[in-house]
């Protein structure tokens, strides 16, 4: 029987049994539960939790990316492999974007619940998804899919090429070529009932409630008269409703502002296209020694559009037009002798939607060989991989000198109404507007690696086995900036620094099988890791810490007590270094937060003066620290294998992860919660256009605390022979137990301090009915309910305006949420073709309300991250071989 290596072991074995948890999903189930794409797997794998979505990039901090994140603890602690080596991380960590996955290259997919530092080194913490991909086809397959949403918008397509020549067991060698291509239209938050206002109206404990999540930065615009120098605020009021007695549309009254309704304006998923060129060969050069490579190249252009610019405090001339008409009507005469400055607050509608284009470029080149000399068995590889991404804003974006010149000569009115902007408005406007990049990063990786194996002596069970390893990794991350970003030029965004940040590391390790009995074997693995510094080639700041190095292991044993019965355990350590960004990064422009928080000092606090009135959204700066502990960590499982007869299997593994000095930035609710406990990480950004310093925070990276999550994975497997079909059950899930910071606390079945929920239920069941050429399939995916982010909320009045009402504290209990999908497929032309049929969100779930102000993107009154907003969609597919 042919010996083969399993994900997280350097082991060569026939027999597939181990001490390791791990779920493998073959290219048919993908199939059969309407997977296309890697993201759509790590949706439908229950163990994976708040994993970065499309959705995120909404004015979140997604940036066009898709990861994978077991157990929850955060996507820099899962790695991903491609054909068991590593790719080039998107991030300056280790984080890898999946969009660039071509799976319909993959043969399986391999998911290790298990920490494997010990082998993989410090990014394996919580485990590993190894892409398996085909080695050998030989037919040609073309398929096409299109997905249509019941509702309008986000409809998509993706179209898939596989085809190869040659085997390697009969011909010596193998290729396979793959080439995909798919395109997702946006979703606006207008084309969803649940995602189509800021303002939310409810009913909880039998009141009607009011929530509203909405800016000053309104139109028509709110006006502002401060003392000379801006030092203290004299009125500020909304013209246009003090004219007309109430606020106009798309915004609503707070005192004598107007606020408006941005989300009502977004897009809440982003449109991508993308391409993928995949390949992947291998030749015998000899009956010993076999060479193999693998290239990937891959495109993804994400495309964002949020709410229209929001203009902040803009300066007006007080001997001009616009104050004369729209803003001495308003003041008594104590406000005017005491008015020294004027500005206003706007929202560019005519200007269209703020759009940032990412531009995601991927390669990925491994080569090397796979031999034997004797008993022993030896590889050698080189990967050499970079991924850029360009971010681009293409339209929306406020150039500073230009718009204030328009806003302080009347060219535009701040002041007038929506339908008092025409088409001459926009054509004016758009003068104002930059259009091109705005930064680039680019992060390569070169790794060289090895390993061998060898049996040592015989043991009761079988032969001793050997395997010792030997990996270097070079990483650098550079980001470089726009002309425009580097000389201030749009409208209240501050300059980034760039920088180019370098490391090496490298380690060693061996890996021991002991099969000490017929039925019972050991395992023993050890890591030695060298984590070079880090250091900033381009500002020549040398290096910017000491780097670390550390020793990790894992012991494991598995144990078959019957034939139907087996038993599995594992305890091991882990060292994690923190990204070269949360080492290295100068202050960097981080937009602003995704909440609206009221001031947090007091009057007697000089920094008051640097808050705007009421509640608004501030800047966010983000910054590195050359101070950073690095991580470790210490995970163990044991688990049970039941299969009492053949159609029947049964797996449970309790599982354990605790990681200690766990490096991440404050959320920014803790910090504004906490003004005292976090004053250094209060600062200003200087508002460009009235040279005003305006609060600001900082999101530096720190070690925050002690993480710990535990929880148990089950899975039952059932087949039922029919005599005319075949019935194939599947149940698995994920039930957490604890999963708690020392910092933020429990997020555990509630919105968190960690801006985040971990699910105490999720849970997938599947049912297949295999019969003549028909196949059915019935997928449910299940999320337990949880405990909102508590806000204050108003009262709803009849009669009265929403948000008159008295203030209220609530926390909704968000109810559980299930998603059922069915497919059809038809095999005809003597296996030819393959047609399929399919309902996602069969029921049309919609997203449950949410009020969470953080965590995401700009999305308000449900979660992105945790719920489908396409609603019923259906699919038809079609796939030819020849």
């Amino acid at each position: 029987m042919e010996e083969i290596t399993v994900t997280g072991s350097l082991i060569k074995r026939s027999d597939l049994d181990s001490a390791l948890p791990i779920q493998v999903i073959d290219a048919d189930k993908m199939a059969r539960v309407g997977i296309i794409t890697a993201q759509d797997l790590v949706r439908k794998v229950p163990a994976m939790q708040n994993f970065t979505t499309p959705a995120d990039s909404v004015g979140g901090g997604g940036g066009g990316l898709s990861t994978a994140n077991l157990r929850g603890i955060g996507d820099q602690y899962t790695l991903s492999l491609l054909n068991g080596r590593r790719m080039a991380p998107a991030t300056a960590g280790s984080t890898i974007d999946l969009n660039n996955i071509p799976l319909a290259a993959v043969e399986q997919v391999d998911i290790l619940t298990d920490g494997a530092s010990a082998l993989y080194g410090s990014d394996a913490i919580a485990g590993v998804v190894n892409f398996i991909m085909k080695d050998s086809v030989d037919e040609t397959t073309i398929s096409f899919r299109k997905d249509i949403p019941e509702e309008s918008g986000g409809e998509s397509w993706v179209f898939d090429l596989v085809t190869g020549f040659g085997d390697l067991v009969e011909d010596g060698y193998s290729l396979v070529f793959s080439y995909s291509h798919e395109e997702q239209d946006a979703l606006a938050a207008a084309d969803r009932e649940f995602a189509e206002t800021g303002f939310i109206t409810f009913n909880s404990g039998g009141q009607q409630l009011y929530f509203e999540n909405s800016s000053a930065n309104s139109i028509p615009g709110n006006a502002y008269v401060y003392t000379a120098g801006y030092d203290s605020l004299v009125a500020a009021f909304n013209p246009n409703r003090m004219a007309n007695g109430n606020c106009a549309a798309q915004t609503t009254p707070s005192g004598d502002l107007c606020r408006f309704d941005y989300t009502s304006t977004l897009e809440i998923l982003p449109e991508h296209e993308k391409d993928i060129f995949f390949l992947n060969g291998k030749m015998d050069f000899n009956e010993n020694i076999t060479g193999f490579a693998t290239v990937l190249y891959g495109t993804t252009e994400t495309i964002n559009r949020i709410a229209p610019y929001p203009t902040g405090l803009v300066p007006l001339p007080l001997d001009s037009d616009l104050v004369a008409d729209y803003v001495l009507p308003y003041l008594t005469d104590d406000e005017i002798a005491q008015m020294g400055e004027v500005g206003g607050t706007w929202r560019a509608l005519p200007g269209s939607n703020r759009t940032t284009k990412y531009e995601i470029e991927t390669s990925n080149i491994t080569f090397g060989i796979d031999g034997s000399a004797g008993e022993i068995n030896y590889s050698l590889a080189a990967t050499i991989s970079e991924t850029t991404i360009d971010q681009d804003y293409p339209t929306g974006w406020l150039l500073l000198e230009e718009f204030g010149e328009l806003a302080g000569s009347g060219a535009i009115n701040i002041f007038a109404s929506q339908d008092e902007f025409g088409p001459e408005d926009a054509e004016i406007l758009s003068g104002a507007i930059y259009s091109g990049d705005w930064d680039d990063t680019e992060t390569s990786q070169t790794v060289l690696e090895a390993n061998a194996g060898m049996p040592l002596f015989e043991m009761a069970g079988g032969e001793a086995q050997l395997a010792v390893g030997f990996d270097w990794r070079r990483n650098i991350y550079e980001r470089t900036v726009s002309e425009a970003n580097a000389n201030e030029l749009l409208l209240f965004l501050s300059k980034d620094t760039p920088y180019e940040l370098e490391r090496d590391q490298w380690g060693v390790f061996s890996e021991m099988l002991f099969p000490v009995a017929d039925g019972l074997e050991f395992t023993a693995s050890l890591r030695y890791n060298d984590v070079g510094a880090t250091s900033d080639e381009l500002n020549g700041s040398g290096d910017i810490d000491e780097g670390d190095s550390d020793l990790s292991y894992k012991l494991s044993a598995f144990w078959t007590a019957i034939d139907q019965l087996a038993f599995r355990a594992s305890f091991g350590t882990g060292f994690k270094a923190p990204s070269m960004r949360e080492i290295g990064e100068p202050l960097s422009d981080f937009g602003v937060t995704s909440g609206t928080y009221a001031c947090p000092f007091g009057a007697g606090d000089a920094r008051a003066a640097t808050c705007n009135p009421g509640s608004n959204q501030y800047a966010v700066f983000r910054e590195g620290s050359g101070g950073l502990t690095f991580e470790t960590s210490e995970q163990y499982s044991f688990g049970l294998v039941f299969t009492p007869y053949d159609q029947l299997e049964v797996t449970v593994d309790y599982w354990s992860v605790e990681i200690e000095d766990q490096v991440d930035r404050l959320t920014e609710q803790e910090i504004f919660d906490n003004p005292d406990v976090y004053s250094d990480l209060f600062t200003t950004r200087t508002n460009l256009s009235t040279g005003r310093d305006e609060l600001a925070i900082i999101q530096a990276a720190v070690n925050v605390a002690t993480q710990e999550n535990t929880g148990i994975d089950w899975r039952i497997a059932h087949g039922f022979d029919l005599g005319w079909g075949q019935l194939d059950l599947g149940l698995n899930g994920t039930y957490m137990i604890k999963s708690e910071s020392s910092l933020y606390g429990s997020s555990l079945g509630r919105f968190g301090s960690d801006d985040q929920v971990v699910f105490r239920n999720i849970a997938n069941f599947d049912v297949t009915l295999y019969h003549g050429d028909f196949t059915h399939t019935l997928f449910l995916n299940y999320r337990s309910g949880y405990d909102d982010q508590a806000q204050t909320v108003t009262t709803v009045v009849p009669g009265e305006e929403l948000g008159s009402g008295d203030e209220v504290g609530v926390q909704l209990t968000v109810g559980s949420y299930t998603l059922v999908d069915y497919q059809f497929k038809w095999t005809t032309l003597e296996d030819s073709l393959d047609l399929t049929f399919g309902i996602k969100n069969l029921f049309d779930e919609e997203p449950p309300l949410s009020l969470r102000t953080s965590g995401a993107g700009h999305q308000v009154g449900w979660d992105p991250r945790y719920t489908d907003a396409f609603g019923r969609t259906m699919y038809l597919r079609a796939a030819y071989s020849f």
